[in-house]
């Protein structure tokens, strides 16, 4: 994603229930890292990008879908 001039990675999760933390914790080291290596090579195949400001979001649904459960949209949800 694209806003303004910073390229934005969103991971989106889905829990159906909230244990083992739910949607939000699902994104631990482990997967943290995983994404960190996927942007690095996106940004190393596509080179017009590689010297923007990146950042990570993670994008969470938890329950059943139904209509006006919380979506919860954590911009610069961590580092790498």
């Amino acid at each position: 994603m694209l806003e303004a001039n910073t390229v934005v990675f969103v991971e989106v999760r889905y829990r159906l229930h909230a244990s083992f933390g739910g949607a939000l914790g699902s994104v631990d080291q482990r997967k943290q890292q995983r994404l960190a290596l996927a942007a690095t090579l996106f940004l190393q195949r596509h080179a017009c990008w590689a010297n923007h400001p990146c950042r990570f979001d993670v994008v969470a649904l938890q329950g059943s879908g139904h209509a006006g459960e919380p979506l919860q949209w954590l911009e610069n949800a961590f580092d790498c």
